[in-house]
C-alpha cells in the first residue's frame, strides 16, 4: 500500500491546543467494526461499554523532561531533545537547529556540557555528558515537550502526563490514556473489569514519520517495553474465559501483538524492544478492542487503527469527526474500536 492512501485533510482550527478541564468529559466516538455502526457519547461513559469479562490493559510509561535548552561556546542558542538513554553519560537526541551543529561540538547547558560524538543515518546525535549523569541534567533544566502541532504554552505539565504515569521513560505521552481519571479507573474496576499495566517508553518508532512511498518498506525504530508476569496472566485469563482485551493505544497494541504467543491470542512476559510496525493486512491475535485518539494523517499510529478497523470504515470515521467537529490529535477526543 502507497503512504498517501492513508492522508486525510484536517481544518488546523480541530487540532486541540489544550486539554479540557475534566479529563473524562471529552468525547468519545465509538466505532463497531461488525456492523459499521457510530456512536457518540462522552469519555465518561466507556463503563458501559465494557463488561465485568474485559480487561482493559494502560501504559504506565511517564514523560521525561526531555526538552533541554542550551548555547554553543559561541552564544548560538540550541535546543535537545533526549530521546533515548544509552547509558548514564550518552543518549541519543534530536538538535536544532541541527545545521549549526557536527561531531565534536561542545554544548552549554546551565554550568554542564555536552559533547557531541557521533550521528545517525536517520538524522539523530550521540551526545555524551561530563560533570554528571544526563539524567540528573534533564531533571534539573528540562521541560516536558509537547507535539509541535501545539502552539499554546501548556500551564500544567501534569496534564501532559496520564494519572497512572509510573515508570520514567516516555519523550511523548501515551495520549489514549490521558482521558482517564482515577474516579473512572475505579469505578471500571468496581465493575469487575481487571485492571492490567504494562510499559511502552514512548520514542521515536511512535512519532518519526514515515520515509518510504511503500509502507511494507518502512522500518520503525525500535522502542524499549516491560511486560510483567501478573498482567499476562490477568491478559491470559481473559482470554480463557471469552472475555474481551481493550488497548488503551496504540503503543498497548503494539506492545501486546509484539509478545503474542506464536498460533496463539494468549501473550508471554519479560522485556524487550519492539519495532513492530502494523499495518492493513496485520492479523491481530491479542488485542479485541482498541481505545484510541484521532490522528496525525500518514502516522504510524493512523495505519495501525486503519489496520484494526479498516482504511474505508476509519476514513469514514475521521470524516464524520470533522464534520461534527471534534477535536483532533494529544489533547483531542478519543475514539473506541469494538
Amino acid at each position: 500500500m502507497k503512504l498517501n492512501d492513508f492522508y486525510y485533510e484536517l481544518p488546523k482550527e480541530l487540532i486541540a491546543q489544550e486539554p479540557l478541564s475534566f479529563r473524562d468529559h471529552s468525547r468519545l466516538l465509538i466505532l463497531n467494526r461488525q456492523n459499521k455502526k457510530k456512536e457518540e457519547c462522552l469519555f465518561k461513559d466507556i463503563i458501559d461499554v465494557i463488561t465485568p469479562s474485559d480487561c482493559m490493559v494502560f501504559n504506565n510509561t511517564k514523560v521525561i523532561p526531555a526538552r533541554v535548552f542550551g548555547k554553543k561556546e559561541s552564544g548560538a542558542k540550541i535546543e535537545i531533545l533526549f530521546v533515548k538513554k544509552i547509558d548514564n553519560n550518552l543518549w541519543e537526541v534530536l538538535i536544532k537547529p541541527a545545521k549549526r551543529v557536527r561531531i565534536n561540538t561542545t554544548i552549554l547547558v546551565g554550568e554542564d556540557k555536552l559533547e557531541i560524538v557521533n550521528k545517525n543515518s536517520k538524522g539523530s546525535w550521540i551526545v555524551k555528558g561530563e560533570s554528571q549523569s544526563i539524567k540528573k541534567m534533564i531533571d534539573l533544566y528540562g521541560v516536558v515537550p509537547t507535539p509541535p502541532y501545539i502552539k499554546k504554552k501548556l500551564n500544567d505539565p501534569s496534564r501532559y502526563q496520564t494519572v497512572f504515569a509510573k515508570e520514567e521513560g516516555s519523550i511523548a505521552a501515551p495520549t489514549a490514556g490521558l482521558h482517564f481519571t482515577p474516579s473512572l479507573i475505579d469505578k471500571i474496576s468496581s465493575k469487575g473489569t481487571r485492571i492490567a499495566y504494562v510499559t511502552l517508553h514512548v520514542g521515536l518508532g511512535t512519532f518519526r514519520p514515515i520515509n518510504t512511498e511503500d509502507i511494507e518498506d518502512y522500518v520503525m525504530d525500535k522502542e524499549p517495553y516491560f511486560i510483567s508476569e501478573e498482567t499476562a496472566q490477568i491478559i491470559n485469563d481473559t482470554k480463557n474465559r471469552g472475555g474481551r482485551v481493550f488497548a488503551v493505544g496504540t503503543t498497548v497494541t503494539r506492545l501486546l501483538e509484539s509478545v503474542g504467543l506464536k498460533d496463539s491470542s494468549l501473550v508471554g512476559y519479560g522485556e524487550g524492544e519492539t519495532g513492530l510496525f502494523i499495518y492493513p493486512g496485520y492479523n491481530f491475535k491479542v488485542v479485541d478492542c482498541l481505545l484510541t485518539n484521532f490522528h496525525l494523517p500518514c502516522s504510524t499510529n493512523f495505519i495501525l487503527v486503519c489496520a484494526f478497523a479498516g482504511l474505508e470504515f476509519v476514513k469514514e470515521a475521521y470524516t464524520y469527526a470533522i464534520e461534527r467537529k471534534f477535536r483532533f490529535y494529544s489533547f483531542g477526543d478519543a475514539m473506541l474500536i469494538v
